[in-house]
């Protein structure tokens, strides 16, 4: 069946159900395919196009599926099968599907599964935004798919691109026993306000809002958004603390505090004068800087309210801002069955419900987290979610940040049953927001800019810390892993108690997966601090590392010491100490396992470098040299930890500058031994003939030292000081990457 006639029985199903202008945006989207496929419409212009419709491009590496089967053998579910060269057109895809504030109701579990069975692999998979992803979709399916989520109100609109994502808040807004008020709504409106919004269309990058009904809990991680609200009352009126120009990324940015109080009304208001000065101040040309973040570091907090302010003041009025208002204080949701008294009928019910069982402000009535594996849940699996959700509630499920699944207003009474329902299906699993529940990327499994396998490693330590005895320790218990594939953190590791992100390293003559180890994140108080890189260790050596940090935290942590307080009273030196002697790796005939990564059959190299003649490792003065810029790096890190600012930012920028050189002297360019002689010479060697680009962030990480360089004489305040540490980190971990893209291209110099 051709791409038009699947659209068009689809559309004639649904005909006069279709909101406007969904029906006719879906059209505009397939013309648009077609154009491009007849070469009538450039490729950088449809990308947005399709990147706006949650459309992506998906990894593949050496010609394999992440199961091992060949690219061209793989047959699509509708009976397509990927052949030739890898384009847009033959290859699977990722369709990204918006799920504003993670709410969803039984028909839509439904019509999810349906999708994931007939056009993907059968799973569904939950992000850290609230969203749902779907893989191994073919483009030409893309209209059809988007037409039937559309008749049950799911819109990918903007699921991607430079757009406002996702809107995500608290899975327990409403319920929550610690809530000023019940976020949904203002959530929601402000999801449908800005969804294609003239003024949320011309950003240079993208922008992600979150609310939350706390300062405390961790549910909605405001502080890391380009705008978070946090639910306040004052004298009986409800509004929003505000923050804006947070952000994860490769350097993350805590959020600045932009108003203390903002009248509900004037929440919508705000969030357009904001989307209007981001639209119009914002970087364009270089995507590196052009998040909302950039701009108020750029402009400062100051200016950039005013700026907004002046911009509020000058916008048209539009009924919108408060028509859902009247409405926002009635009960949203309702229980379907009786409350009643939880009986606990057997010890394996006991610990499921203590760790997956939240108990609402609402007596009587619980909260029920269904824990996902990776995120991943089936189609079979949805479908019994649906049935379960008309059977014990009204239909309330979301989706979690921690990429579970809840089921709200169940009645304490049916908590028995429901357990045996979910058990029977595999979604009992007693490890909700717990160290055996950790959250991960896609990392190399898809994802185009992925290093190391963090699914590979997620799925590996699920299963190992299950069977440690150390875990066992409630307190180790309730630790938070988070791991990202690269250093974009979209799996939050600088929020958890233990983040990893991938990286690559060259011992004995490969290119090895590596994941840096990262402590001092806080998840609690909507993320309240970020970790930092402390050093890289193989990556089929990161479950021991977790075992040694998580066995001496339980044998020397201090009578009411948590995690956090733990790392910083023994220091991060100490903690690196703990895990140096993991990153020697035996020669690669020894033991070729430990060169590999995780659940991954692809072959892990970028090219044999050659092997030396002595059973030890071969080190090139270029690793030495990179190694000693890593220990002054961290040097930096320690100095941060005590609070010297100066200090902390000039070993940083020695470090950058020492890797810089490092790299001229290897290539045996000519340059002036100075800090202008070497910035000048590594911007000719390497960013002007883009040697030093990464495949994927391009000149982003030359730019630290350029700007780092630049700043040398400024001062510099514990927030940016923390900033130039981690920029730092990364320009030696691009330094580590071009050396090995380059000693696969060319002879090493001798």
């Amino acid at each position: 069946m051709t791409m038009k006639a699947s659209h068009a029985i689809w559309k004639d199903r649904f005909k006069g159900n279709l909101p406007e202008p969904i029906g006719s945006e879906i059209d505009q989207f397939e013309t648009e395919m077609d154009l491009r496929k007849q070469g009538k419409l450039d490729e950088k212009v449809f990308a947005e196009t399709r990147l706006r419709r949650g459309a992506y491009g998906q990894r593949y590496d050496n010609g394999q599926r992440h199961d091992g089967k060949k690219v061209q053998e793989f047959a699509y579910p509708s009976g397509r099968l990927t052949k030739g060269p890898h384009t847009l057109w033959d290859a699977p895809g990722m369709q990204r599907i918006k799920i504003p504030f993670g709410g969803l109701n039984a028909a839509q579990l439904e019509v999810l599964a349906d999708l994931a069975e007939e056009y993907s692999d059968g799973i569904a998979h939950v992000t850290t935004r609230q969203d749902i992803q779907l893989h191994y979709i073919h483009i030409e399916d893309t209209p059809a798919l988007m037409l039937r989520l559309a008749a049950v109100d799911i819109t990918t609109r903007e699921a991607c691109g430079n757009s406002v994502r996702n809107v995500t808040a608290c899975h327990l807004a409403g319920v929550c026993r610690d809530q000023s008020f019940d976020v949904t709504p203002y959530a929601k409106a402000t999801a449908y306000f800005l969804l294609g919004h003239p003024d949320a269309q011309d950003f240079g990058r993208k922008v992600k809002i979150a609310f939350s009904g706390c300062d405390t809990n961790p549910c909605g991680l405001v502080r890391i958004h380009d705008i978070g609200c946090i639910a306040r009352e004052r004298d009986g009126q409800r509004g929003f603390e505000v923050w804006v120009g947070g952000g994860l990324g490769a350097v993350p940015y805590q959020a600045k505090l932009f108003n203390e109080f903002l009248p509900e009304a004037e929440l919508l208001p705000l969030t357009q004068a904001i989307s209007r000065v981001f639209g119009r101040l914002g970087e364009k040309k270089n995507r590196n800087t052009a998040r909302l973040k950039f701009l108020v570091a750029k402009l400062g907090l100051d200016e950039f309210k005013r700026l907004v302010k002046e911009e509020r003041a000058i916008l048209t009025e539009d009924p919108r801002w408060t028509a859902y208002l009247p409405d926002v204080r009635n009960e949203l949701e309702t229980p379907r069955r009786p409350s009643g008294l939880v009986k606990i009928d057997s010890e394996e019910f006991r610990q499921w419900k203590a760790a997956n069982v939240y108990e609402q402000r609402q007596s009587g009535y619980a909260t029920v987290t269904i824990a996902l594996p990776l995120g991943d849940i089936t189609s079979d699996q949805l479908r019994v979610l649906a049935d379960i959700a008309r059977k014990y509630t009204n239909e309330t499920v979301r989706l979690t940040v921690e990429q579970n699944i809840v089921l709200r207003w169940v009645s304490e009474a049916d908590l028995a049953n429901l357990h045996k329902e979910l058990k029977a299906s595999y979604l009992a699993a007693p490890v909700a927001e717990t160290i055996f529940d950790p959250v991960s990327c896609p990392g190399t499994d898809t994802c185009k800019l992925g290093i190391s396998s963090s699914r590979g490693l997620a799925g590996e330590l699920r299963l190992r810390l299950v069977e440690n005895s150390v875990t066992q320790d409630e307190a180790v218990r309730h630790l938070r892993i988070k791991i990202s594939g690269c250093f974009n953190s979209c799996g939050q590791h600088h929020l958890a108690d233990l983040g990893f992100y991938g990286v690559n390293r060259n011992k004995n003559g490969y290119a090895t997966p590596h994941f840096q180890v990262v402590l001092g994140g806080q998840w609690a108080n909507n993320a309240g601090s970020y970790g930092l890189a402390i050093g890289a260790v193989p990556s089929k050596r990161i479950p021991e590392a977790v075992d040694r940090i998580t066995r001496r935290f339980v044998a020397e942590r201090q009578a009411g010491e948590d995690f956090q307080a733990f790392i910083r009273r023994i220091g991060k030196a100490e903690c690196k100490k703990m895990l140096d002697d993991l990153g020697t790796l035996p020669p690669h005939d020894q033991d070729p396992a430990l060169y590999t990564d995780w659940h991954d059959p692809r072959e892990y190299t970028l090219g044999d470098l050659g092997v030396g003649e002595c059973a030890g490792e071969v080190v090139t003065p270029l690793e030495f040299q990179l190694t000693a810029c890593e220990r002054e790096a961290f040097e930096a890190q320690l100095a941060l930890e005590v609070g010297d600012s100066a200090g902390a930012a000039k070993r940083a920028y020695e470090a950058m500058l020492n890797g810089a050189k490092a790299l001229l002297a290897w290539r045996k360019a000519f340059f002036l031994p100075t800090p202008d002689g070497i910035v000048e010479g590594f911007r000719r060697e390497f960013y002007d003939t883009e040697i030093f680009f990464d495949p994927f962030a391009g000149g982003k990480f030359a730019q630290f030292l350029f700007r780092a360089h630049d700043h040398a004489n400024d001062s510099y305040t514990p927030e940016s000081a923390h900033r130039l540490v981690e920029e730092t980190q990364l320009f030696i971990e691009a330094c580590h990457s071009c050396s090995l893209r380059l000693s696969t291209q060319t002879s090493v110099p001798a």
